[in-house]
């Protein structure tokens, strides 16, 4: 692999890092925000729990996304691979 390559796909990886971490820190100003906006308009009903939840589930995945899997998943080797496997049925005539 050339060291362009090499800095291409390091490069990629730090903007998926970087947007992880964005969107991090949005969930917790967020929902500090929503929070403190729920306790001082309506402290009878809470509902800022549900917007937590269910951002806390995106959050997550993008998580297991980001550290987990590292783009396996669909990612750009699956491309690769799916391409290769595309063009050598579509030169094979038996299917």
């Amino acid at each position: 692999m050339m060291n362009d390559e090499k800095y291409q796909k390091a490069r990629k990886r730090v903007e998926e890092l970087k947007k992880f971490y964005r969107n991090l820190v949005s969930f917790a100003v967020m929902n500090v925000i929503l929070i403190i906006i729920n306790l001082v308009m309506s402290p009878g009903s809470l509902w800022f729990y549900w917007v937590t939840v269910f951002w806390g589930i995106a959050l997550l995945l993008h998580a297991s996304k980001v550290f987990i899997l590292k783009g396996k998943f669909l990612g750009e080797e699956w491309e690769e691979k799916k391409i290769k496997e595309i063009m050598e049925k579509e030169g094979n005539p038996q299917g």
